[in-house]
């Protein structure tokens, strides 16, 4: 038998008892800013400061997260999933960050925005291969995907100042990353879905947990750690922002953990992909910068990809799982068996 569905809150506001564009909104809407919020930041303390300390910082973050989630009231006794599949999850998004920040050093800006800008496509493919998911989307979905994607290449690179510079170990380690970020997504999703009483502070929580320890090795390893709490100390303002920043990132993540819990991972990764354009076009109306006829080229194929995953079709309905289940008895042992089987692959 499986479990009622879980009553979603986000902050206090119901959202189970609200119709799908209001929980669209809202979700969208704490996403949005608290990632509009994190862009500022990371802009004055990367770009202005030229600190360059992200392994650090995230372990900072990690901090705030945990102090934030006891303030809502969470503890270990809401934990409903074994430790164990957290530790997969952390261990997939380290391994994503390590990579995305390795090939940094192998990839132009130019060529990481190509392949970063790609992320729901992967999200979309693995899902069929994800046990309690196995997602089948329709064939619209994947052209409005590939226009999004098209359109915010061509508006971030409308005014690069260099051609994409690819080297084979570079893509090779972006391509990693992709796949990891695609794996997690879709795991995030499978978990909400096989467990329906998980709640995005105990994914949250756990993930953040488990993920600390993970930090410790690349930090110690490469010097960071000394290098910048050295830096920091000698201004340590820059905690401050850091903390700001840290309570903004969290509303941004639990507005797209509430997106995957109650849309999906591919919708969620569509949601992502447009916040890079929609922050880039801002970006460009606040500070009166030129658009150029590849900017209203990029801007088209993303409207023309949004418009085409809204606008109501046949198949415009939640992707279908592909069952290759067995029929179920009249006792229905057997598919209980299955589900079993797929719960205990996927944790």
């Amino acid at each position: 038998m499986k479990k009622e569905e879980q009553s979603r809150t986000l902050f206090g506001i119901s959202l189970s008892d609200r119709p799908t564009w209001q929980q669209f909104l809202i979700c969208t809407s704490g996403f949005f800013f608290g990632y509009l919020v994190n862009g500022v930041c990371e802009e004055y303390v990367y770009n202005r400061l030229q600190f360059s300390f992200g392994w650090y910082f995230t372990f900072i973050q990690g901090f705030v997260y945990l102090f934030l989630i006891y303030l809502q009231g969470f503890t270990t006794k809401h934990i409903v999933n074994p430790m164990r599949t957290y530790i997969k999850l952390s261990a997939v998004l380290m391994g994503s960050h390590g990579l995305t920040k390795g090939s940094l050093a192998y990839l132009n800006y130019p060529a990481q925005i190509m392949f970063k800008s790609t992320k729901v496509l992967p999200v979309m493919i693995m899902g069929a291969f994800i046990p309690g998911l196995r997602r089948k989307y329709p064939v619209h979905e994947y052209i409005s995907a590939f226009l999004l994607v098209l359109g915010l290449i061509l508006f971030t690179l409308a005014d690069a100042q260099m051609s994409p510079n690819f080297s084979m170990i570079g893509i090779l380690m972006i391509s990693g990353a992709l796949i990891m970020d695609a794996f997690l997504g879709n795991l995030q999703e499978a978990i909400f879905t096989m467990n329906p009483e998980t709640t995005q502070m105990e994914m949250l929580f756990c993930s953040t947990v488990v993920g600390l320890p993970f930090l410790f090795v690349p930090m110690v390893l490469t010097g960071e750690l000394f290098r910048a709490w050295t830096a920091c100390s000698q201004h340590p303002y820059v905690y401050g922002v850091l903390v700001f920043e840290a309570m903004a990132t969290f509303i941004g993540q639990v507005s797209v953990l509430s997106l995957i819990a109650l849309f999906g991972a591919a919708t969620t990764a569509l949601i992502t992909t447009a916040r890079k354009g929609v922050t880039l076009l801002l970006s460009y109306l606040i500070f009166t910068k030129p658009l150029t006829e590849q900017h209203g080229s990029g801007l088209l194929l993303i409207a023309m990809g949004i418009v085409l995953k809204m606008v109501p079709m046949d198949s415009n309905k939640p992707p279908s799982k592909v069952s290759a289940r067995p029929a179920v008895r009249n006792d229905g042992s057997e598919g209980d068996r299955v589900d079993e089987e797929e719960r205990k692959s996927l944790v």
